[in-house]
């Protein structure tokens, strides 16, 4: 059916292009950021603003077509076969209210372009760690970005949602309207967001960076910053990093070849009361790398230094209510250097603001949570994640949607209800039934229509 209604499609109802199998470009357009697999839409609508998506929602809900949408692929959980999928690439208009210290932006707006165009005016977003991510995707999940524990989940600065939903109706969402705090945290399950209003901060510069010790430091690398982040102020945000680099030349000399663990750290004080909070970590020993400082904003991407080329992957969590000693030992023991898993293990300090619910009511559970940890491996390692869940699971609360990557057509109900607590849920669920009753927006982490 998919592929037939496609052929009887209004093409003048579109300023942006369409696309279908087999004609030129039509690859191109369905390529993101993950690799693992792609959606292999009937049909593909290039949106260049709102009334596009409206009419291909329209178009999709008469013929009882699903939905999927992409701008750039980073957060694909559920690949599309049939149905439509609505590019949103091309909405990059950014619009900097710095009387208000606000951002309008479109829907295919990447973070790094936002940085750049609130630094102009001495603001910043509140966004994550790759400058390549889309920020309407990232704050669908909620947003856990640089300087979470300052300024909580990203999400929570939204001003105002412009939302197409499954009626093809144009909805303009503002705090208090009932699908507002649905929409963020919920990841597209509610319609296709071709707008947003964030808020912006007053920051031009951050304290930040790495430090990265060799494989005989891991351990006491791991320890030391797990006992110094229970000292550590609102204002820092930081992760740790264990991972093996490959031994290729794309890899800089001093890493190559060597399991590290990489401390990373965001601060909004001054370079000075930086320098004396790492001082504990500094005390670790030899560091690999050492480029802690105070930098621009816009340069804040590398303290993270994420891929920026697409690829295969995969990836879970488990949020911990604590992460005791007993807990990093079986971890390390699960996916250390001498676990042979060939994960890498990101475990993210959360607690701060992060702990503390906004009043717009965002879909996000769990915030008692106290660290998350990551687990990103290839996309066919699915037995290594588990085992590693399995080491963790008498601190586990629960697991972060947001940090869920690559399960391809696994992802499931069970899953999904995982990430929020049971009335949230059924509170999701029932907004779905109201505002979605056939599930046509079911390529993510879906939330089914309460019967």
């Amino acid at each position: 059916m998919g592929n037939n209604a496609a052929q009887t499609i209004d093409i003048d109802a579109f300023t942006g292009s369409i696309f279908r199998p087999g004609e030129p470009h039509y690859d191109e357009e369905i390529a993101g950021f993950q690799t693992a697999y792609t959606h292999r839409p009937a049909l593909i609508v290039g949106a260049v603003h709102a009334e596009d998506v409206r009419a291909a929602v329209e178009y999709a809900a008469r013929h009882d077509l699903p939905i999927a949408v992409q701008a750039t692929g980073h957060g694909l959980s559920v690949a599309a076969d049939g149905g439509v999928l609505i590019s949103t690439r091309r909405m990059t208009r950014i619009r900097i209210d710095p009387a208000s210290r606000t951002a309008r932006i479109g829907a295919g707006v990447r973070a790094g372009a936002l940085v750049e165009a609130a630094a102009v005016h001495g603001l910043a977003p509140l966004n994550g760690s790759s400058p390549s991510v889309g920020v309407v995707g990232y704050l669908l999940g909620g947003g856990v970005g640089l300087l979470a524990r300052r300024f909580g989940y990203a999400a929570e600065h939204v001003r105002g949602i412009e939302l197409v939903t499954a009626d093809g109706r144009v909805r303009t969402l503002t705090p208090g309207d009932e699908l507002f705090g649905a929409v963020l945290g919920s990841g597209g399950n509610f319609g296709v967001v071709t707008a947003l209003e964030v808020d912006l901060v007053p920051l031009t510069e951050v304290y930040g960076g790495q430090l990265v010790f060799d494989t005989p430091l891991v351990e006491r690398a791991l320890d030391a910053w797990r006992r110094w982040t229970v000292t550590v102020p609102d204002e820092l945000t930081s992760t740790v990093t264990m991972l093996a680099f490959p031994d290729i030349p794309q890899v800089p000399a001093p890493l190559r070849g060597r399991y590290v663990a990489s401390i990373r750290i965001a601060f909004t004080g001054s370079a000075e009361e930086g320098e004396r909070l790492v001082a504990p970590l500094r005390a670790v020993g030899d560091r690999l790398k050492d480029d802690l400082r105070a930098m621009p904003y816009t340069e804040s991407h590398t303290i993270h230094s994420d891929p920026d080329r697409p690829h295969a992957y995969a990836a879970t969590n488990a949020l911990l209510g604590a992460f005791t000693e007993d807990a990093a030992a079986a971890l390390l023991a699960a996916a250390g250097p001498e676990s042979g898993a060939g994960a890498v293990i990101d475990v993210r300090h959360l607690g701060g603001a992060l702990a503390r619910p906004g009043s717009a009511g965002i879909a996000v559970d769990h915030r008692a949570a106290e660290y998350i940890v990551r687990i990103i491996t290839g996309p066919e390692d699915a037995a290594a994640q588990a085992g590693i869940r399995a080491a963790l699971a008498p601190w586990t609360l629960g697991h972060s949607l947001n940090f869920l990557y690559g399960a391809g057509g696994e992802a499931d109900e069970a899953q999904t209800r995982a990430g929020y607590r049971p009335e949230t849920y059924a509170r999701l669920a029932a907004l779905k039934a109201k505002h979605d009753p056939r599930n046509l927006f079911r390529f993510n982490r879906n939330i089914r229509p309460a019967r």
